[in-house]
C-alpha cells in the first residue's frame, strides 16, 4: 500500500505535471467564467516552470542532500559492494536487450571499477522494477550483462531483483546477504540519494560504508538564474523535491529515525 500511494501521489506532485495541471485547471476555470480560480492556477503553474526551469532552485535543494555523507578513504579491504538500481534505462533495455545507461548510470560504473579494485568482493544488484506505470526491466536483470562486459564474473554477483523503492533495497538485500560481524561493505548509490538510503540500511539492519557517486551539483551554484540549461534544471528540481518529501515520508512512517540522517546518526 505504501509503494502504490506513494507512486500515485507522485504523479501529480512532481514539478512537471503539478505545474500542468495546475494549467489545466486555469483553463477550465476561465472557461467556467472563474477569473480569479483561473489566475491564480495559471501564476502557480507557470511559477513551478520558471523555477525549475530558469533558477538554480533545483541545485541548491540537492547541494545538502549531496553534501550530507562526504566519500570516505577507501578501505583496505572491502567483501562486498551494494549497488542500487536506477542507474539503467529499463523500457530501452527490455525492448533491445542491452545495457543503455541513464544519467544515474556512474552507480553501475563506479561499481565495476570497484569491483576490478577489490577482486574478491561480492557484488550485490539491488533492484527490481520500480515504476507503477512503466514497464521496464529491472536493474538486477540488465546488470550482469553490464557488469560481465566489463570484467565482473557471474559467481561473485549476488541479484535482488525484488525490490521496487529503497526500503526494499534495503531490507531483501539484507534478508538476501546476511552480512556477517566484522565485514566491509561499501554502499553504492547517487549522492543525493545516500542519506535516505544509508539510513534505510542501518535500520534493516546492514552496516555499510556510503560510497556516495552520481554528483548533480558542483556546490557552486549560489541563487541565480539560468545557471544551467532548462532541461537538466527541471530533473534536478525533481530529484531534490522527490528526495526531501521522500524523507519526510519515511521518517513519518517510521522507517528512518531521523528526518535529515547523517554520519553521526
Amino acid at each position: 500500500m505504501f509503494y502504490d500511494l506513494s507512486k500515485i501521489f507522485w504523479f501529480f506532485i512532481q514539478p512537471i505535471d503539478l505545474a500542468i495541471f495546475l494549467l489545466l485547471a486555469g483553463l477550465l476555470a476561465t472557461l467556467f467564467g472563474r477569473r480569479r480560480l483561473a489566475a491564480t492556477g495559471s501564476v502557480l503553474g507557470f511559477t513551478i516552470l520558471i523555477l525549475s526551469a530558469w533558477t538554480s532552485l533545483g541545485a541548491m535543494m540537492l547541494n545538502p542532500l549531496e553534501e550530507r555523507f562526504p566519500k570516505p578513504p577507501l578501505p583496505e579491504k572491502v567483501d562486498g559492494i551494494v549497488v542500487l538500481g536506477g542507474g539503467l534505462e529499463g523500457a530501452i533495455n527490455l525492448a533491445r536487450g542491452g545495457y543503455e545507461l541513464n544519467s544515474s548510470g556512474d552507480r553501475m560504473v563506479e561499481t565495476a571499477i570497484l569491483a576490478r579494485r577489490f577482486p574478491q568482493a561480492k557484488v550485490v544488484v539491488s533492484g527490481g522494477r520500480g515504476s507503477l506505470f512503466l514497464d521496464g526491466e529491472g536493474d538486477a536483470d540488465t546488470a550482469p550483462r553490464l557488469l560481465g562486459a566489463l570484467g565482473v564474473s557471474a559467481d561473485r554477483m549476488i541479484l535482488e531483483d525484488k525490490s521496487r523503492n529503497t526500503y526494499e533495497n534495503a531490507v531483501f538485500s539484507r534478508k538476501l546477504v546476511e552480512p556477517k560481524p566484522g565485514e566491509t561493505w561499501l554502499l553504492v548509490t547517487s549522492a543525493f540519494h545516500m542519506p535516505r538510503a544509508k539510513a534505510l540500511f542501518d535500520k534493516a539492519g546492514f552496516p555499510t560504508i556510503p560510497w556516495p557517486v552520481d554528483y548533480r551539483t558542483s556546490g557552486r551554484e549560489g541563487v541565480g538564474f539560468y545557471r544551467d540549461n532548462p532541461v537538466d534544471s527541471v530533473q534536478a528540481t525533481t530529484i531534490a523535491v522527490r528526495e526531501w518529501i521522500g524523507l519526510f515520508a519515511y521518517r513519518l512512517s517510521g522507517k528512518i529515525d531521523q528526518f535529515f540522517p547523517g554520519p553521526d546518526d
